[in-house]
């Protein structure tokens, strides 16, 4: 596995792992439990995450250009003939 997989999973545990907790037991600081859980969540995993999925892809493939709305066009002709 890659070492920025295993920190977003790691990263992810922990997250939840606080987050389950603050709900779960009555402590004083369930609240901050519940909320370093979800900061760690859109703070620290997603953005791991992100970067994990789209490090290697091409924006321009994603984008809507001229050249791709015409590649879809063509793309959608060809599926109902």
């Amino acid at each position: 596995m890659k070492p920025i997989k295993i920190i977003t999973f790691i990263a992810f545990l922990a997250s939840f792992t606080s987050i389950v907790c603050g709900l779960v037991f009555a402590l004083e600081y369930s609240q901050k439990l519940i909320g370093f859980g979800v900061l760690g969540l859109f703070f620290v995993v997603f953005p791991l995450f992100s970067y994990y999925r789209w490090k290697d892809k091409d924006v321009k493939d994603y984008m809507l250009t001229k050249e791709n709305l015409d590649k879809m066009r063509e793309n959608q002709r060809d599926s109902i003939n």
